[in-house]
């Protein structure tokens, strides 16, 4: 495929060998996307890919060692200070650890050999023991706490010297500003190093915020954190929900250090600094793999977002004989999982159709292998979304996948087009049965008007259709639902009634009988109520209480047919956006069609001339009851019927406006709502009483 590179072009100022300029090329790549990532907070690659690069140099420096140069990015760590921040000297320099590049079981059996054979131990000695953690997606602070205070905290910058941002890391709640315990507070020096990162939960709540506010959206919780660290405005900065672990230390004076790295996070944790749980003392090769795979599997269930975790050798005397190589220590390495995150193209944009008509531009994608599987398909949600990320066909993108959740593009690389491109366009026609697509005023999603006419819908109208409040066909479930479509022989509503005996005994897990039963049961089917028809139909905004409602009013289906919107709105509870609905889902031929068939297959109903003439006594026509608790004799949908039958309608909730309360056996806290707002509780003898009532004088 084409792409942009991921660095600029080197233009050497004398010919160079092949291995010295692609070196050269990947020092100025590095830089400019350390750049962008620690101080700019806009990276315009992926982790995976600058992990990438950065092998690929320490691969050519390690075959050709006068590559080597004193600014490499593989002799320091990459970073810089801001302006309008203070440099601080890091007592200790702040390093990376080496990333394992193997993300299979290889990658922790390489690191516990290599330890092994640093440490000389032969085939006979112990396992190592190692301290197991997440890697945090975050920013690296550290913390320097004096005879037990918070005196100033520093970013990582470049490893030696970072960023003074004590006024920022002061509004973290989680970050205490005194030490607690008496050695603690006596200890001349406690650096504490740790991550400050921003949870799934409030990073969702923090773009909500931006969204409502017309202000830009952030990428992923990464971002936002470190750019909440590095305002240059303290009270700005708080404004971000941020959080802190803590994983290990830098100087100290006037501490006694214990003997292992986990019994220092023990330490920390007692010093009221918060340590992460997740973490382990394993034993060899097996336990780190015991772990990596552990959290592997409950990584999308975390509330913050990790790529990997992180091996250290426990005991401090082992890592201080270990000692360091250039810009990492030799007893520690982070075992990344596959990238949840990589760049590729967009090559076009198609429209699917949902089980519910909903209309979700999907981004077809130059394939690319992201969070452990090959991607070519992602969602972009809905047109809004995608034009607030400002993606457009022939960019590259940013794909992520994280489990089993269905891969999205998160943005778009920065940089100029080739050539101008114009902006995606929802269609005006659904694009698998040509109906209108529509949108409700003040939503996001579009949808196909089609409804039980349109085949991408055709198995949810199905079973809707089906269920019990509608048309009530006992036995026409999801798997079967699947087998009848998949297979052909329904395709429409009115297909349900021509199944045969022996096609329905063909299926899988139907014998004779529970063919027989279910032909039974659509037989049945089709004598029902007007208002259950209504239902089953599955018109957009209509629920059963509705359904029943028009009903009533209309008593005919054709003149309910005929209504135009402002007759829908002389019904009671229907507003515009409901009239809006029916009257569109009327005014489609297709669907008229529809119940032309059903008609035409024996479905029928009882119909009047209306309300008016065939309605019986209506005690309790403009009331509104609740439902609550287990009544002696009716269930819960007998005294429904009743209620609707009487002209009242029931709720599901207690309100201000509603009228009764029937409470039965059990009642729970609509029955304390109700008393708490003085309404009228009634019991079953109570509701009948009511029911029998001369009608209400309007």
């Amino acid at each position: 495929m084409s792409t942009q590179p991921l660095f600029p072009p080197v233009q050497a100022e004398a010919p160079m060998d092949p291995a010295r300029q692609r070196a050269q090329a990947l020092r100025e790549a590095l830089h400019h996307h350390a750049h962008r990532y620690y101080v700019l907070d806009a990276p315009e690659i992926t982790d995976a890919q600058y992990d990438q690069l950065f092998q690929e140099l320490q691969a050519l420096e390690a075959a050709h060692p006068v590559l080597r140069t004193p600014d490499s990015p593989t002799q320091r760590v990459l970073g810089a200070v801001l302006d309008g921040f203070a440099p601080v000297r890091h007592a200790v320099p702040m390093l990376s650890i080496r990333t394992e590049t193997d993300t299979t079981a290889g990658g922790a059996q390489a690191f516990d050999a290599r330890i092994r054979r640093e440490l000389e131990l032969g085939e006979g000695a112990e396992d190592v023991q190692y301290s197991t953690e997440l890697k945090f997606d975050g920013l690296a602070i550290n913390l320097r706490y004096e005879f037990g205070r918070l005196v100033q905290a520093a970013t990582r910058g470049d490893g030696e010297t970072g960023e003074d941002v004590t006024q920022n890391i002061r509004g973290i709640g989680q970050i205490p500003l005194r030490l607690q315990g008496a050695d603690a507070q006596a200890a001349a020096v406690i650096e504490v190093r740790g991550e400050v990162y921003m949870r799934r939960d409030d990073f969702e709540r923090l773009n909500e915020r931006q969204r409502q506010a017309g202000d830009k959206t952030f990428v992923n919780p990464r971002n936002a954190a470190a750019g909440a660290v590095r305002q240059l405005d303290p009270a700005l900065s708080r404004k971000r929900p941020l959080s802190f672990f803590a994983y290990g230390l830098g100087d100290v004076q006037g501490w006694t250090l214990p003997p292992t790295h986990a019994q220092v996070l023990d330490a920390l944790h007692a010093m009221g600094l918060p340590v992460c749980q997740e973490r382990a003392v394993v034993a060899g090769a097996e336990g780190l793999l015991s772990f990596h795979q552990r959290v592997g599997a409950q990584r999308d269930a975390l509330p913050f977002d990790i790529d990997g975790v992180v091996y250290k050798v426990n005991r401090l005397d082992l890592q201080r004989r270990l000692g360091f190589v250039t810009r990492e220590p030799r007893w520690a390495v982070a075992h990344k999982y596959p990238a949840q995150e990589m760049v590729t193209v967009l090559n076009t944009i198609e429209v699917q159709v949902g089980r519910t008509g909903k209309l979700t531009p999907v981004a077809k994608l130059e394939p690319v292998f992201v969070g452990g599987t090959t991607v070519s398909n992602a969602t972009l949600h809905n047109v809004f979304e995608l034009r607030r990320k400002g993606v457009r066909v022939g960019d590259q993108v940013i794909v992520r996948r994280a489990g089993d959740v269905i891969p999205e593009v998160v943005g778009r690389i920065p940089g100029a087009r080739a050539q101008y491109v114009p902006n995606f366009h929802m269609p005006r026609s659904c694009p698998v049965c040509d109906s209108a697509v529509v949108r409700e005023r003040g939503g996001m999603d579009h949808r196909c008007s089609g409804g039980i006419y349109c085949p991408a819908q055709r198995k949810q109208a199905l079973l809707h259709f089906a269920s019990r409040r509608a048309m009530d066909i006992e036995g026409l479930g999801d798997k079967l639902v699947d087998q009848l479509v998949d297979g052909g022989l329904v395709t429409s509503l009115a297909g349900l009634y021509s199944l045969q005996l022996a096609q329905l005994a063909g299926l899988e897990r139907m014998a004779e009988k529970s063919a027989q039963n279910l032909i039974d049961a659509l037989e049945r089917s089709k004598a029902t109520t007007l208002g259950r028809f209504l239902f089953a139909l599955g018109v957009r905004q209509v629920g059963e209480t509705t359904a029943k409602d028009l009903a009533r009013h209309f008593g005919q289906l054709d003149a309910l047919m005929a209504a135009d919107e402002a007759q829908l709105l002389a019904v009671r509870d229907v507003g515009p956006i409901v009239a809006r609905s029916i009257h569109a889902f009327f005014a489609q031929p297709h669907n008229r069609e529809v119940v032309a068939q059903l008609r035409e297959a024996g479905v029928s109903w009882a119909e009047s001339d209306g309300t008016q003439k065939d309605a019986g006594p209506q005690p309790l026509v403009g009331k509104t009851l609740v439902l609550t608790g287990t009544l002696p004799t009716l269930g819960r949908d007998e005294a429904k019927a009743l209620i609707e039958a009487a002209g009242g309608k029931v709720s599901g909730s207690v309100s201000k406006k509603t009228h009764f309360v029937v409470a039965g056996e059990a009642a729970g806290s609509k029955l304390d709502k109700a008393q708490e707002l003085g309404l009228t509780v009634l019991d079953e003898a109570g509701l009948l009483a009511l029911l029998q009532s001369p009608p209400a004088v309007t």
